[in-house]
């Protein structure tokens, strides 16, 4: 074009008064204080858990073990949320055993989570082939898990019970060989809230002949209140989301505005996300907008069966040589 000729030539930027500051006077990021210990062949947990690096991650995880330790130690509530995936990777006695030790105050989950937990209860296995299964017709047509679950919420609504002390109820107090694996069976019988939030529709037992939609979504309603309720007391204490992309992180957002708006002081909480995946509705709806005036928030990225059990592990050492534990 015409007007680049009136252009200059460009020249190399002279460099030879660049200015330097000393090493030492330089704020740094990483220090050797913070690396890694190479773990011994007889070490304890501990001395692989005092070894991990200072940094990122493992420094993040540490800290959420400090907030859940500090939370119970002062009383505060401990919440799980969660979809059905830790229950299929087999988290089922891990999360168990947290409530038993009063670590995990409430529970909260999606439908299919009632699925797999009755399962597991009932028969010792569960998680179809879908594809096969699909391709016959009879995806999530199992008689037992239809007919026994679709029962229950239907015998709870009744009684006017929320949908997890419905299932927790019959599994309890029924002839299923395997419930002492069963959340929803430990959470009736400590008198732990564990809650359900169901999208109608997306769970097999709502194909079944004898489901009752306005049963379902009654019990998932007083539910949901529930939940409001378990939040509104949120002050000080922890929520962790475990696998739930969509469905609890938007529940846990609507029953915090419940909780806020009725006057309920919920600004210094810790909020955490756990995903092998970090997506939106977790980052915005659990991590940032609650935290926006307050609080802490973490996210932990990697596999449940892994992550988790990690976690577990640190807060129960931790909560040990916490006192009245």
């Amino acid at each position: 074009m015409a007007g680049n000729k009136k252009n200059k030539k460009l020249k190399l930027l002279d460099i030879k008064k660049i200015k330097t500051i000393p090493l030492a006077g330089r704020k740094s990021k990483v220090e050797l204080e913070l690396a890694a210990r190479p773990p011994l062949a007889s070490g304890s947990f501990m001395d692989f858990w005092d070894g991990l690096p200072g940094v990122l991650a493992a420094s993040n995880i540490k800290k959420i073990v400090e907030a859940v330790a500090t939370a119970r130690e002062k009383g505060r509530p401990v919440v799980l949320g969660m979809g059905a995936h830790p229950i299929k990777v087999g988290l089922s006695p891990l999360i168990i055993d947290l409530m038993r030790r009063g670590i995990i105050t409430a529970v909260a989950t999606n439908g299919a989570a009632i699925v797999h937990d009755f399962e597991l209860a009932y028969l010792g296995r569960t998680s179809e082939d879908v594809a096969e299964e699909l391709c016959k017709g009879t995806f999530g047509m199992a008689r037992e898990t239809g007919l026994l679950l679709n029962r229950a919420i239907k015998n709870g609504e009744k009684k006017k019970q929320g949908l997890g002390q419905s299932i927790g109820a019959l599994i309890s107090k029924g002839r299923f060989p395997f419930k002492k694996k069963s959340i929803f069976a430990c959470g009736f019988e400590l008198g732990i809230p564990v809650t359900v939030h169901v999208t109608i529709g997306a769970d097999i037992i709502h194909m079944h002949p004898n489901a009752d939609g306005a049963a379902i979504g009654g019990a998932s309603m007083r539910d949901f209140r529930l939940f409001a309720s378990v939040l509104s007391g949120l002050e000080g204490g922890v929520y962790i989301n475990l696998g739930s992309a969509v469905v609890m992180p938007e529940v846990f957002l609507k029953a915090l505005t419940v909780a806020r708006n009725l006057g309920h002081m919920t600004r210094d909480i810790t909020t955490v996300n756990m995903d092998f995946i970090q997506h939106y509705r977790p980052r915005e709806n659990v991590l940032m907008r609650p935290t926006l005036r307050g609080g802490a928030s973490y996210a932990l990225t990697g596999h449940h069966e892994i992550m988790f059990p990690l976690l577990a592990a640190g807060i129960i050492e931790r909560m040990a040589d916490r006192p009245g534990q």
